[in-house]
């Protein structure tokens, strides 16, 4: 059956092309997909699915129930990018966002799986779970639909996604299977605001510069990396905004910093988001200022499970032929964290353009363009994961 569905998923090309253009069409940034989330369920309900809203704007559905067994959620994310389209395709964004990250083609993927697995629906041994998100760009998505039940009733026991990349030497349609372990960092933010007193230019000594006091910050947070973490630990700390003052005669009363922290250890994780607040309060107080700081969480490390990734591995290989292994870590962050920190799962990555056919451009970029062969190949391997970890976890 599994190499029935790559074979099923060729006739429907066509339509799980329109289906991508018509989101690509029409994007929608954040939460706010309510068009985006009304076209998938209306297109669910088509096939026969009896949908519903999850966290707003979120979808899912269900296949499967006939017979006894495990459930598995397989995810696609729906969200585009605030990036206004300059790709030179036909059907080129408008509204002033874009799908630059490949959720369009995600959701697609998923629309397929699902119209896929409906004509085997009585041979599922258990039941598969579809999850549409919203919000993954900003990271808020996942933790809203799992907040709002979406691993509960029925009860997930494994998941899985994909995510499609460009700009890559890997053919198109190569799935890329992690090895156990993290897959994407951690996230969270800072924002710290130092308070001075302002003055004249001419009269320092009467004033407490707020500007001579991030400067001093800004070394001192470098120094974490340097300093307090180990050598084979990945950490990435980045000051991305520095502000303050008006002009060039006058001390200002204030100074913010912006940044960012990367991580991949829980314990360095927690361990920086205390450190950060207690340089940046001593520092201040060293030159008689004080400061402000709120960390802002973002989300964890997307974690691959073995109990997924190896049967996976061999069902998608056995399959597709052109399925690798990697234990690269992507320094950036995915929401489905939130997933993989409650039951085990995988991120899958599936190549969408190779560099030497042309697909040269990395996602988030506003000219980037994904090769539409990989839907296929995509919508048969979400029915062959989900499938296929049921048969072999019965």
């Amino acid at each position: 059956m599994m190499k029935t569905f790559a074979e099923d998923a060729e006739f429907l090309q066509d339509e799980l092309v329109s289906w991508r253009r018509h989101i690509h069409q029409n994007p929608e940034v954040g939460m706010d997909t309510h068009n985006t989330a009304a076209f998938i369920k209306a297109k669910l309900e088509e096939m026969g699915y009896e949908t519903k809203y999850v966290a707003g704007t979120g979808v899912t559905a269900i296949a499967g129930g006939k017979k006894s067994g495990k459930c598995f959620l397989i995810r696609g994310d729906i969200d585009a990018l605030p990036v206004t389209e300059e790709a030179d395709v036909e059907f080129k964004s408008t509204n002033g966002a874009m799908h630059a990250c490949g959720h369009d083609f995600h959701a697609a993927m998923l629309l397929g799986a699902a119209k896929l697995l409906k004509a085997y629906e009585d041979e599922i041994p258990g039941q598969i779970k579809f999850m549409f998100q919203p919000a993954e760009e900003n990271l808020k998505g996942a933790k809203a639909m799992v907040e709002d039940g979406i691993l509960e009733n029925p009860k997930v026991d494994a998941a899985a996604m994909f995510h499609v990349m460009t700009g890559t030497p890997l053919p198109t349609g190569t799935i890329v299977i992690p090895n156990p372990g993290p897959s994407t960092a951690a996230s969270d933010w800072f924002d710290i605001v130092i308070k001075g007193k302002g003055g004249h230019g001419a009269m320092p000594h009467k004033s407490v510069d707020p500007l001579n006091v991030i400067s001093h910050l800004h070394l001192a947070l470098q120094e974490l990396n340097s300093r307090e973490i180990a050598p084979d630990d990945i950490v990435a700390l980045t000051i991305g905004m520095m502000k303050g003052g008006t002009t060039s005669n006058v001390i200002p009363d204030t100074a913010e910093m912006h940044g960012t922290l990367r991580t991949y250890d829980k314990e360095t994780r927690v361990y920086l988001n205390e450190r950060i607040p207690q340089i940046a309060k001593s520092v201040a107080q060293t030159f008689r200022a004080e400061a402000e700081v709120t960390m802002i969480e973002g989300t964890a490390t997307v974690t691959n499970d073995a109990t997924v990734t190896e049967p996976l591995y061999e069902s998608l290989k056995e399959v597709f032929g052109n399925v690798v292994r990697s234990d690269q870590r992507g320094g950036g962050s995915e929401d489905f964290a939130y997933v993989s920190d409650k039951v085990p799962a995988v991120m899958m990555i599936i190549s969408a353009g190779n560099s030497m056919d042309g697909y040269t451009l990395p996602v988030h970029h506003p000219k980037v363009v994904f090769d539409e062969n990989v839907l296929s190949v995509g919508a048969a391997g979400y029915a062959v994961a989900a499938l296929s970890w049921l048969s072999k976890n019965q």
